[in-house]
């Protein structure tokens, strides 16, 4: 799609935000209600939108299809760049990354090292650009962006690697990103909060360094068996079953890997000792029974834990920055307790 037409859709897009509540209400349809839950108008307008303008599906034709629809959706939903916030792109060996430092952010600050969502096989970092510009700006956070590799050219476990890779690099190499070495939080969104989970997982178990905190929104934790959110939200509300299916038959080289901790870290038989955790679900996502899951094992292990269900809002918020203000509290809300877990680290 050319980029003037995605410009056009996207002022259009965001004209329809700020029409009359009524208005909007009636675009959107009456209010849905599923599971005790009521949908957010914002949150049912996207969809309304999405399907009026016959938007394909996040598993759409080839991977390569997909990732340049994902990128180009992005640039409509994710908002024009959030200032003052500096970006820089290097390299982590043969890994492309991406360091956004607050303007007037002092050295030796907090760092949250960041994957991207995109069930695996899509995203990078210019689809989160703007999600990782906020949460550096409202965090008060440097943050850098991995662009690990991504399915079905480099399958499990190779994102794991890429990922571990990073969060050591940045935790050797914190002086020179100008970041506190003991206050290294690992966080992403989707696929990016599995990768996230499984770094302090597997940081932790090999005696560290291991993340300061983990900010995991709406994780895969678990992608061994069919949960009840799975079901009642398989149509309709963004990700959808055929979308998981088609990431995962990616992902995976053999039905085994699923069984892989590193794959589904609501199976490792032992979360003790991981980092402090945020972890939020949406209420009308596929992946909310298993994300709320893991915050229970979680807390059954003796992790500190803030579970955050946003029970009106759908699968991919992270991203929906620049439409309406349902999206951004919800992400104002993980900024925030970012900021004060990272702040309030344990003295040595």
């Amino acid at each position: 799609m050319p980029l003037s037409s995605i410009a056009v859709q996207g002022t259009a897009l965001r004209a329809l935000y700020r029409l009359p509540h009524r208005i909007r209400r009636l675009i959107a349809g009456p209010p849905i209600r599923l599971d005790g839950q009521e949908l957010a108008l914002d949150a049912q307008l996207l969809l309304r939108a999405r399907a009026m303008s016959g938007v394909p599906s996040l598993a759409s034709g080839t991977p390569a299809k997909a990732r340049h629809d994902l990128v180009a959706g992005s640039r409509m939903i994710a908002g024009t760049p959030i200032e003052p916030v500096d970006a820089r792109d290097l390299s982590i060996g043969s890994i492309p990354a991406r360091l956004y430092t607050p303007t007037g952010l002092a050295e030796g600050s907090p760092l949250l090292v960041f994957f991207h969502g995109g069930g695996f096989v899509l995203g990078n970092v210019d689809s989160h650009d703007n999600t990782c510009r906020f949460l550096a700006k409202h965090a008060r956070v440097r943050v850098l962006s991995v662009d690990y590799r991504l399915a079905p050219e480099h399958p499990f476990p190779h994102g794991v690697e890429d990922a571990l890779t990073a969060f050591k690099y940045a935790h050797t190499n914190a002086k020179q990103l100008g970041a506190d070495p003991d206050a290294i939080a690992v966080g992403g969104d989707s696929a990016g909060g599995n990768l996230a989970a499984v770094v302090a997982l597997v940081t932790t178990r090999e005696g560290g360094p291991k993340p300061a905190f983990q900010l995991l929104i709406y994780p895969a934790t678990d992608s061994t068996r069919d949960t009840r959110s799975k079901k009642l939200f398989a149509e309709g509300f963004f990700l959808t079953k055929d979308d998981m299916d088609w990431f995962m038959g990616h992902y995976a080289v053999n039905e085994q890997d699923k069984h892989d901790p590193r794959y589904s870290p609501l199976l490792a038989p032992d979360l003790s000792g991981l980092p402090p955790a945020y972890l939020a679900t949406a209420g009308f996502d596929p992946l909310r029974d298993e994300g709320e899951a893991y915050a229970e094992r979680l807390r059954e292990a003796g992790v500190p834990v803030m579970l955050s269900r946003h029970a009106d809002l759908i699968h991919g918020y992270a991203n929906f920055l620049g439409i309406g203000t349902r999206f951004r509290e919800a992400m104002f809300e993980a900024a925030g307790v970012l900021r004060s877990g990272l702040e309030l680290k344990p003295s040595e």
